[in-house]
């Protein structure tokens, strides 16, 4: 009962709010990559408490594809009385064709030195897409959204013009044995009742007709019913936030990790991610991945030996 209402996403990925602020050398706060689906690898056991501590142990993972995300336009923020404000958007010259299918690409050229002469600036961030036709993926649609960019205002700005146009990659962001938060929109199944969707107990069978309900709706008074009686409804296609997630792997070559292909995805053809444990969401799901924001600890860098298809 901890999310309400319980209702379908406004849209099949997902909009990051929040992201950690953290100092040092100008980098994106995010990044991007697609489910694949699940396997196993074989990796020396680093946690100290652990029994098995330095030996090899087998770990559960999901396979994220992450092609390139490709930077379109740099936005600057103002602070307001009533929070933060969009001042100026500045777009790349030639975007991409395939963000036509997305939104209408402005024909007017903006200057870079058009964001040098905005005072009052509270940010910047980069607009950018996926390429998700270069990916083991049939759409040529992509993705639009925002990230962060981390480091002081100056800086910032520095990294954001030498930036648009040019590609990001997930070795830009992270790092092997990194945390992550991993945000997605969960599997959808549609209208259900409330025995699949909150686990209720089936009633008697001499009931009053109906035996998958909840068996009372709440008292006389209040005269109402309240929102913690299961009922049914949407169940799925939410917007969900997994905390601590941690990448295993980030590599290049997808070669050792395509076999014969895989369920309801097919080949991967760019770069991809291990992350331990499982993720939200279906194949083919776009996941949004951005640094911990409540780590633990802080890992090292992981040691895996092979990966088991």
């Amino acid at each position: 009962m901890a999310y309400a209402p319980r209702k379908r996403a406004k849209r099949i990925y997902p909009r990051v709010k929040t992201t950690p602020a953290k100092t040092g050398e100008p980098k994106p706060t995010g990044f991007a990559g697609y489910k694949v689906g699940m396997t196993q690898i074989t990796m020396i056991d680093d946690r100290k408490e652990s029994p098995t501590h330095n030996q090899e142990i087998v770990i559960p993972v999901t396979v994220l594809e992450t092609p390139p995300l490709k930077v379109a336009a740099i936005r600057a923020y103002t602070d307001t009385p009533y929070g933060q404000k969009v001042l100026k958007e500045i777009w790349q010259d030639k975007p991409d064709k395939e963000l036509d299918r997305k939104i209408d690409i402005q024909k007017k050229k903006h200057k870079q030195d058009a964001l040098d002469k905005l005072e009052n600036i509270s940010k910047y961030t980069l607009i950018v897409h996926t390429t998700p036709k270069i990916a083991g993926l049939s759409k040529k649609k992509p993705e639009l959204f925002e990230i962060g960019i981390n480091g002081n205002l100056k800086d910032t700005l520095k990294y954001a013009k030498e930036i648009l146009g040019k590609n990001i990659t997930a070795k830009d962001v992270f790092k092997d044995g990194e945390l992550t938060d991993t945000i997605a929109i969960t599997k959808g199944y549609g209208f259900q009742g409330s025995v699949k969707r909150f686990g209720v107990k089936l009633l008697a069978k001499k009931s009053q007709k109906v035996i998958r309900k909840a068996g009372n709706l709440g008292p006389w008074h209040p005269h109402k019913t309240r929102r913690t009686v299961p009922q049914m409804g949407q169940m799925g296609f939410h917007k969900r936030t997994q905390f601590n997630q941690r990448i295993l792997k980030i590599s290049d070559d997808a070669k050792d990790i395509n076999k014969d292909g895989w369920k309801n995805y097919g080949l991967i053809k760019t770069n991809y991610i291990l992350i331990k444990g499982s993720i939200q969401g279906p194949a083919k799901r776009l996941i949004r991945l951005r640094p911990a924001s409540r780590p633990k600890n802080s890992p090292s860098e992981p040691e895996v030996t092979s990966i088991i298809l």
